[in-house]
């Protein structure tokens, strides 16, 4: 039987890591457009390998939701959950840069 506490937390980081992904996405094609060099040059790396993590963090709490095994899914669970705050701090991050034009 499967530990529904242990999959209540990735039902919720599988669907926004995957919005995320596009957000990152988005905010990368724009500061193309606005900040073609400088600042958006570091902003659009940043933020196309902040989509990566959130794809593997959406990657990581799928998969903790097909394990039968409650302690795979469980730690599959954590890296899901510690990768999409990762993700979310670079994403502050990029903002902050974008906001201030920090380089």
């Amino acid at each position: 039987m499967r530990n529904a506490i242990a999959n209540g937390l990735s039902a919720h980081i599988l669907p926004a890591s995957a919005t995320m992904v596009g957000v990152c996405m988005t905010v990368v094609s724009i500061v193309k457009l606005v900040h073609p060099s400088g600042i958006g040059f570091v902003i659009d790396k940043l933020l196309a390998a902040d989509s990566l993590i959130f794809l593997a963090s959406a990657i990581l709490s799928f998969t903790s939701m097909q394990r039968a095994a409650e302690e795979v899914a469980a730690r599959l669970e954590r890296w899901a959950e510690t990768a999409f705050l990762f993700a979310l701090g670079l994403v502050a991050i990029a903002a902050v840069m974008l906001a201030f034009e920090i380089v």
